[in-house]
């Protein structure tokens, strides 16, 4: 099969196009899928740079064309440990279950499935288990990838491949953040409003009641009021204080105090990201004077993922596709993602 691999941590070089992988084969509990689209996502970057590694103080865009070097290498991936090379990465999966592994229903052979980005596998144990797909395991830059049955969801849906491809790890991202932080009828703050996370954020929030303020630049503000925006506010522009009980925060970065002023007393603070810079500094009395609340959110309660099926097929919330790539031009795709300058997804066509 032909597929785009990543050969290690470091630059847009590392990524190599090879049309003599093998299928791989479902093991026992697994399902193989045929590929039909996936899309392009901060992680897939990230886990190429290596921008994971607590060695990494800068923001995500410092690194994206080249890496960060070795010093990524022992610990650059989601779960903090060395990742295993040769990997097919792609977050990101819809296409079509072909076959199946031993305990797994031959029946389900035809169905269209999306993929679940954020897995718990089965461990020893361990505390909220998680991994991410295209990281821990291969994932959807491929014509054939396999999953755990239970994470190749069934979808009923006439959107194309890419538009449904374009869900899976922005719009689970996002509604994990919304559950987990129990956002209803509220003020919130969404942070790089116009990326994949953001814009499904904004869908999601107001899916739910919430009045929404979309932190972006003036040029995409108009796009993000059409997704459900209330109110937009420039990146530049000072922060109303204590206006929000909510700031879903996917940037960080040197503007982290301001988000944390505008947040009520009482209210929370919700982040899966920081593409401005992880390193922020926390004054301890501001926490418990304003009894404030902090969530970080990576692991997903199986129900998140099921959840945004649900939503997709009853038409709730919609797809958005800034551009579709082929597979092999999965280069241009990421350099092209990197100036964002787009409003929603880059999906990824990868069917033959």
């Amino acid at each position: 099969m032909h597929g785009m691999v990543l050969t290690g941590h470091g630059g847009l070089d590392k990524l190599e196009w090879r049309e003599d992988l093998p299928v791989p084969r479902p093991a026992a509990g697994e399902v193989l899928i045929r590929v039909g689209a996936s899309a392009v996502n901060n992680t897939d970057i990230n886990t190429r740079t290596g921008w994971y590694s607590k060695s990494v103080r800068g923001d995500t865009a410092s690194g994206a064309g080249q890496g960060y070097g070795a010093a990524a290498d022992a610990d650059g991936s989601w779960s903090g440990t060395a990742l295993a090379f040769p990997r097919i990465q792609g977050a990101d999966c819809c296409g079509v279950l072909v076959a199946t592994g031993e305990g797994v229903p031959a029946a389900r052979i035809g169905e269209r499935v999306m993929v679940r980005a954020i897995q718990s596998p089965a461990t020893d144990g361990s505390d909220l288990p998680t991994a991410t797909f295209g990281s821990e395991r291969d994932g959807g830059f491929a014509q054939y990838t396999t999953a755990a049955a239970q994470d190749a969801v069934a979808v009923r849906s006439e959107l194309t491949d890419a538009e449904l491809a374009s869900f899976p790890c922005a719009f689970s991202t996002a509604e994990g953040m919304i559950q987990r932080a129990g956002l209803g009828a509220e003020r919130v703050l969404i942070t790089g409003a116009s990326g994949g996370v953001g814009s499904a954020a904004i869908q999601l929030a107001k899916r739910r009641g919430a009045h929404v303020t979309a932190l972006t630049s003036a040029g995409k503000a108009d796009d993000l009021r059409a997704l459900g925006a209330d109110a937009t506010l420039e990146r530049d522009a000072a922060y109303p204080r204590h206006a929000f009980d909510l700031v879903l925060d996917l940037v960080g970065g040197p503007r982290w105090e301001d988000m944390i002023e505008a947040s009520r007393n009482g209210g929370r603070y919700v982040t899966a990201g920081a593409i401005a810079g992880p390193i922020v500094e926390l004054d301890l009395r501001t926490l418990y004077l304003r009894d404030l609340s902090f969530f970080g959110c990576t692991h997903q309660p199986a129900n998140v993922f099921t959840d945004l099926v649900r939503y997709i097929e009853a038409g709730e919330i919609r797809p958005v596709v800034a551009a579709t790539y082929p597979l092999r031009k999965l280069r241009a795709a990421q350099e092209a993602f990197l100036t964002k300058s787009h409003v929603g997804k880059i999906a990824i066509s990868v069917g033959a």
